[in-house]
């Protein structure tokens, strides 16, 4: 069994593992929350994941070098990582559930071997816009998370820019995540739907990103 490790969140203390869905109208409101998180996880001895469109890379670097983090050193000791969507959600040009589900969990055993006490990870999910294949794994991909998760020490903050996708859309991907963060707080989402069920119920749905 994982230990569970405190970490804090929008101010709250919260223990892994936690899969939460981050809802953000601005990169500012999306930076205030995790800034913070990443932080702390660097002073901690826990693995900081960031995944984020290539494009987007210095500037994020920049961002956290202002907030006072050792990026050259972090990056080198492997502590903080920062991945590129396309070489992660959308390798190959293509969104594959199953082979970026086996990605997560490799890097969770391997973070654990490795000796560090949590995960921490936070993706941009604006790949998901680009109607490439396999967009719509997206639901499914997100509600197997919720059978991994409870096996790891980890929290993973899946960062939605609520003026780019649909309210359906948005809708969908709240029902897979048992927490939310919505203007700048987190709490329990009463919408969340267990994986198994809702796993079911997708396997009559396609297409659900496509609004």
């Amino acid at each position: 069994m994982n230990k569970q490790t405190p970490f804090t969140v929008c101010g709250e203390t919260l223990s892994a593992p936690m899969h939460i869905c981050g809802f953000f109208d601005s990169r500012e409101q999306q930076y205030e929350v995790i800034i913070p998180y990443i932080l702390e996880g660097l002073e901690n001895n826990d693995k900081v994941i960031n995944i984020l469109e290539g494009n987007r890379h210095s500037e994020h670097c920049r961002c956290l070098a202002d907030n006072g983090i050792s990026i050259a050193e972090k990056l080198s000791t492997g502590q903080l990582e920062v991945l590129a969507s396309e070489n992660t959600y959308i390798k190959d040009g293509e969104f594959a559930a199953d082979k970026m589900y086996k990605m997560l969990e490799q890097t969770l055993l391997s973070a654990s071997r490795a000796g560090y006490d949590s995960v921490r990870a936070c993706g941009d999910m604006v790949w998901a816009l680009k109607n490439l294949p396999g967009t719509d794994e997206l639901l499914e991909y997100e509600a197997k998370l919720n059978l991994l998760t409870p096996q790891h020490s980890v929290s993973l903050i899946c960062m939605y820019d609520i003026s780019s996708f649909s309210p359906k859309a948005l809708a969908d991907i709240l029902i897979t995540h048992p927490y939310v963060i919505k203007d700048g707080k987190i709490s329990k989402n009463p919408h969340y739907v267990e994986p198994l069920e809702l796993l079911s119920s997708l396997s009559s749905r396609s297409g659900v990103l496509k609004s």
